[in-house]
């Protein structure tokens, strides 16, 4: 009965390292739930970068603002007769 007591302790302790430091064990659990986690923010942000590309191309595809407006912030395109103007950040200065 003794030896039938003894062999059950080691299945047990043998279960609990399994469970605790073994393949698939806890361990592994949280380390892939950070993982997890961390895929799902980076699938937000890009699932938000596809939602303003697909309004830019809608938008460049319904009309001429979009395209002008694209002209204008990154080309830096004027139209005639129209003035430019740039305002630079100044210097402050303490008085």
């Amino acid at each position: 009965m003794r030896i039938f007591q003894v062999g059950l302790l080691c299945l047990a302790l043998f279960v609990q390292y399994r469970l605790w430091f073994g393949h698939n064990g806890l361990q592994d659990y949280t380390r892939l739930k950070g993982a997890v986690a961390s895929h799902q923010e980076t699938n937000e942000k890009l699932i938000k970068r596809n939602k303003v590309l697909k309004a830019d191309i809608e938008d460049l595809k319904l009309g001429q603002e979009g395209i002008e407006e694209r002209a204008r912030n990154e080309l830096g395109m004027i139209k005639p007769d129209e003035t430019f103007i740039r305002v630079l950040p100044g210097k402050q200065y303490d008085k």
